[in-house]
């Protein structure tokens, strides 16, 4: 009779230990399954606040480009007017040099002295300006986007 109840006494102490087995074990899964709970929820934050930020940056990219295209068209339209007026330049100059080599025939038909002055090649030297500068004038938001 002392075996069965050796036997019963360690069958319920291995009930006992089975169970708190058990019970770690389950503590350890619910732990396991709250961390990856909040593993999770962080992944997802960080997601969102990623997604965020790149809409953000996404519209500072729009902003850059729409000025980097108005600074664009602008530098095109000052290019294409500076070529008209480099053009209307040279097609006065050879006015001006034909006007010139008239007033010298005049002059040598005539026998009058006349006081026609050389004209400096402005492309070539342009800080002899065939004419008086002309101050230029500015305001503070002009290079405002």
């Amino acid at each position: 009779m002392a075996s069965v109840q050796n036997q019963v006494s360690s069958g319920s102490d291995g009930d006992l230990r089975y169970a708190a087995f058990d019970e770690k074990k389950r503590k350890r899964m619910i732990s396991n399954r709250e961390s990856a709970r909040r593993s999770r929820m962080k992944k997802q934050q960080h997601v969102d606040k990623l997604i965020a930020e790149m809409s953000e940056l996404q519209s500072q990219n729009k902003v850059v480009m729409q000025k980097i295209n108005e600074a664009t068209d602008r530098f095109v339209g000052v290019s294409s007017e500076n070529n008209v007026l480099r053009a209307q330049l040279s097609e006065l100059t050879d006015r001006l040099y034909s006007l010139n080599s008239v007033l010298h025939m005049v002059e040598e038909v005539s026998g009058l002295a006349m006081d026609i002055p050389q004209l400096p090649d402005t492309l070539m030297e342009p800080w002899q300006l065939p004419c008086p500068a002309q101050p230029i004038t500015t305001s503070a938001n002009m290079f405002n986007f």
